[in-house]
């Protein structure tokens, strides 16, 4: 590992330049999320007027830190950060996260200020991340420098390289509380004028805690060099990304947001395209294609099926796959078709996609689902199923340990669920079931938008060489 990736992601200490005891400033917040996570190694706070903060010793100028820290996580205004990391450098710390916005991304008196900046970076050698940045997390080191109010930060296989902030803000906090998986490292970009999205790549390429990599940025500072990485760790790794101002609208946001220039998008999907990553055009995706990496494997082919209590579901959900989403719904064998007969009634010809319901009709809910299920996972020709689940009142809501018990026996399937129904049934199953590792999604539509993606990714890994 690269000296200063183990600075950012492995730091053994740190100092927070500009701490405060006001609550709910980003200076305090960053010192609760880092106290939150149980971070192990030492804090360093520096504010003018000194004194303590949650305890710890608060030192009144950067000049009087020890030496010998690895990390500066810098929230002062954006005019006092290029001192500041000279101040930084001086003491020896080497690497910085520089949280305040005001840069090139405001107006021509923040470029200024930015060409100081960058001249400050140059001049002493520190590495960083930003300006304009709300941070990143390292969640295997219990570690974060976000200055948003986060608390406990769950862990797990996925990684984000976001050139917004919000990845380290209120999606973490969306993803904390609502999407029942965890992340390894989430590093928010902002200006890039020193480590950019090819430098953060390059890490996870090598990062054993990482699974599965999802990048959203708005440019490229050097695109020959992302392609060349990713070209590589797209064979081991799933690389998915969200580019924005891909539309003459949207590049104008991209440069009111980060300043960034947009590319010519078709340029851009053809090179992402033969490295291997899987470009998506939807925000959300990010949080439930990663969902998915997060909890079961990745599909070995395109091909699905799904057990549906409606005739009009089976109808839209196969035009959706073969007409949008390049999902196959495959003839399943003549063994499992007979399965499917045995617990149906005699007047439905069972068939893929699974018409469930007059099975649950005759020997229970969970009985047909349980059964039916089986019979797809047995199938050679199915490599991924959504069961789409009727819970109400009148009708039943069936035990759902039979789809852990699957997840489990078909390890190499994935099974997404969705639902139709009463909400506060969908919400009681997303609550029992995602805990315990089955993917779970509120829209019938979700779960398959979000196995192309998956699908995607393994054609990719498998493409020639």
């Amino acid at each position: 590992m690269k000296d200063h990736f183990r600075r950012f992601f492995e730091p053994q200490s740190v100092a927070v330049i500009g701490a405060s005891s006001t609550p709910h400033k980003p200076g305090n917040d960053v010192i609760k999320n880092i106290l939150a996570n149980g971070y192990a190694g030492n804090i360093h706070l520096v504010n003018p007027k000194g004194g303590e903060i949650f305890g710890i010793h608060v030192y009144r100028s950067i000049q009087d830190l020890p030496e010998g820290i690895d990390l500066a996580i810098i929230i002062l205004p954006a005019k006092a950060n290029p001192g500041a990391v000279r101040e930084c450098a001086d003491r020896g710390i080497k690497a910085a996260v520089l949280a305040a916005g005001g840069f090139s991304e405001v107006d021509a008196e923040g470029e200024a200020l930015q060409e100081e900046l960058i001249k400050a970076i140059k001049e002493t050698g520190i590495r960083c991340i930003g300006p304009n940045t709300s941070g990143h997390s390292s969640m295997p080191h219990c570690f974060t420098s976000s200055f948003f109010p986060l608390g406990k930060i769950p862990r797990g296989p996925i990684s984000y390289i976001a050139q917004t902030g919000n990845f380290a803000t209120h999606t973490m906090r969306h993803i904390a509380t609502e999407e029942n998986f965890g992340v390894a490292r989430v590093v928010g970009l902002g200006n890039k004028l020193d480590l950019d999205e090819c430098d953060i790549l390059e890490y996870y390429s090598t990062d054993t805690e990482t699974k599965a990599i999802f990048v959203y940025v708005e440019s490229f500072k050097n695109p020959k060099r992302f392609l060349e990485i990713a070209r590589d760790v797209t064979r081991i790794k799933p690389v998915i990304l969200l580019k924005g101002g891909s539309t003459r609208e949207g590049a104008k946001a991209a440069i009111a947001h980060t300043a960034s220039m947009a590319s010519d998008d078709k340029i851009v999907d053809a090179a992402l395209r033969q490295a291997g990553v899987v470009r998506i055009y939807e925000y959300s995706h990010l949080i439930l294609a990663a969902k998915v990496l997060a909890l079961r494997p990745l599909p070995k082919g395109n091909r699905v099926s799904f057990l549906a209590p409606s005739g009009a579901q089976l109808v839209c959900l196969t035009d959706l796959c073969r007409r949008d989403l390049k999902l196959e719904v495959p003839q399943v064998e003549e063994e499992t078709r007979r399965r499917l007969q045995e617990i149906s009634p005699s007047f439905i010809r069972m068939r893929n996609p699974v018409d469930i319901w007059p099975a649950a009709s005759v020997i229970g809910v969970m009985k047909a689902y349980r059964e039916g299920l089986e019979a797809i996972l047995k199938d050679p020709n199915i490599d991924a199923v959504v069961p789409i689940l009727m819970l109400t009142d009148e009708t039943g809501v069936p035990p759902l340990d039979f789809l852990i018990e699957l997840c489990k026996k078909y390890s190499d399937k994935p099974i997404l669920v969705t639902f139709s129904g009463e909400k506060e049934h969908r919400e009681a199953a997303k609550a029992f079931l995602e805990p315990r590792g089955v993917p779970t999604f509120p829209l019938i539509e979700e779960p398959f938008k979000v196995l192309s993606i998956l699908a995607e990714c393994r054609r990719a890994m498998d493409r020639p060489e």
